[in-house]
């Protein structure tokens, strides 16, 4: 038999226009690493606050599946099958037995390789823009799924808000927050690998002569006084109780982000943390006015390529198109 004889129907797309959908930017406001598992992984107490930095990602009917992007470091941002966009696709029609024929236009605002799940999100807008175009009805519990497989910070782009993240990060518990918090990024010039962060992470430890792995790094918990802050909306009170057991790998391997770290902490910031895995590095304010203080004096430091704003916090993967 040909191969094309063998390949998986075209999805028959019962919606013909684009299907766009929107997703949020992450911040770690706790991140809690425990030792190294015996498959490489690690497991977390990781506490995500989606925020309003957001992707787009169109999916249109196509002969077959590719991938264009523009905005934010779009240079940076592969458009071939490794992108995990295109995977998320892939595993969708997989799922229903249907070949992944969809053209993915992605929309950059979240920073590449920054810390902030800017790759995780185009996986969560893939599946969920790709689940109404073709009209296959994927059950929460089957998307979830899906974003866990794909990576560990995909499942958070999905469902947004506020949550804990057990296990790699991708067994979460939704949250309540009390209120806005007002955030300010510090982008960097070029990225951070997080393998590689987490490598460093597990070298630091092993230096100390504590050891990295599962049977030497007491399990991770969330802090009560964080989560308490997040319920109650005070900002002061979760600037007191943010935490990210790799910001010290990430500063090893990136020494300027310390410079950054002050700079936001000389301008009026709350808290001055890596974002997750980094190299963006993420100043709380007070409020929205304070937010825009801190901005300016990031701005005008010259430790960054560039400063954005937003507030948390934000929805999940949603569909936009009316």
């Amino acid at each position: 038999m040909a191969a094309s004889d063998t390949r998986p129907p075209s999805p028959r797309s019962p919606v013909t226009r684009p299907v766009t959908a929107r997703v949020p930017a992450k911040v770690n406001v706790q991140l809690a690493v425990g030792g190294r598992r015996p498959d490489g992984f690690h497991d977390l107490a990781n506490v995500f606050l989606a925020v309003g930095l957001h992707d787009e990602v169109t999916a249109t009917p196509a002969e077959s599946l590719r991938v264009t992007v523009e905005g934010t470091d779009a240079p940076h941002v592969p458009t071939d099958h490794t992108n995990l966009a295109a995977r998320a696709a892939i595993a969708l029609a997989a799922r229903h037995g249907i070949a992944p024929d969809v053209h993915l236009h992605i929309t950059k605002d979240i920073p590449v390789a920054g810390g902030m799940a800017g790759g995780s999100a185009d996986a969560a807008g893939a599946l969920v823009a790709c689940d109404a175009l073709w009209g296959t009805k994927t059950s929460r519990t089957e998307l979830l799924a899906l974003c866990a497989d794909l990576g560990s910070d995909v499942p958070f782009s999905l469902v947004g808000g506020a949550a804990l993240g057990r296990g790699r990060g991708e067994l979460l518990t939704p949250l309540e927050t009390g209120g806005t918090f007002h955030w300010v990024f510090a982008v960097a010039d070029g990225g951070l690998s997080t393998p590689a962060v987490y490598r460093e992470c597990d070298r630091l430890r092993e230096e100390t002569g504590a050891g990295a792995t599962v049977d030497d790094v007491p399990d991770p918990e969330p802090s009560e006084a964080l989560l308490t802050a997040l319920h109650t909306g005070d900002p002061a009170a979760l600037a007191a109780a943010v935490t990210n057991d790799l910001q010290p790998a990430a500063l090893s391997l990136r020494p300027a982000l310390a410079e950054t770290l002050r700079a936001g902490a000389d301008g009026g910031a709350l808290a001055s943390l890596v974002s997750g895995s980094g190299p963006t590095c993420a100043f709380l304010a007070k409020d929205a006015e304070a937010a825009q203080d801190v901005a300016t004096a990031l701005a005008a430091s010259g430790t960054c390529r560039t400063v954005r704003t937003a507030s948390g916090p934000a929805p999940g993967a949603t569909v936009t198109t009316p």
